[in-house]
């Protein structure tokens, strides 16, 4: 029984001081300015703003979880993936058949419940969508790109 205290007492020194140096590794919190951010049918955009804006803009809302690693780095590497796959503050820079392929997978991936992750709307209630926002969203990727009203920032 003594090895097992000591040798559970070195484990959590361990992990202490793991978590402590993880603290170093900081991750880059950036906005961009918005150089290509879109409007659209005042219904909509205030629902993407509040389920898909943290990771899908240049406007992220850094939470305070965002300053602790390990955790600070899932944070950062689903905002860059989420920026990289689609970013709203960049619409307008892309062309209508890539924004046409943009709106065909939002159309996807809300009504197969792929957005916004299920692990991101536990600390964001406000995030999740209800049906009928999903019925929103679904109605207006249905719409052709150009008839996205675009506005250069």
């Amino acid at each position: 029984m003594r090895g097992f205290r000591r040798d559970a007492k070195i484990g959590v020194l361990v992990l202490v001081v793991a978590f402590a140096a993880a603290q170093a590794f900081r991750i880059e919190k950036t906005n961009p300015p918005a150089r290509a951010d879109f409007s659209t049918d005042p219904a909509i955009k205030p629902i993407l703003k509040k389920a898909c804006y943290d990771c899908h803009s240049n406007e992220t809302v850094w939470p305070w979880y965002s300053n602790v690693a390990p955790v600070s780095w899932m944070v950062g590497s689903d905002v860059d993936e989420g920026r990289q796959k689609l970013n709203f503050s960049e619409w307008g820079n892309y062309t209508t058949g890539v924004q046409g392929d943009k709106m065909k997978k939002i159309a996807e991936e809300v009504k197969e419940g792929g957005m916004p992750p299920w692990y991101y709307s536990i600390m964001h209630r406000e995030s999740r969508l209800s049906p009928e926002e999903r019925q929103r969203i679904r109605d207006w990727t249905s719409n052709a790109p150009g008839d996205v009203a675009l506005k250069r920032e």
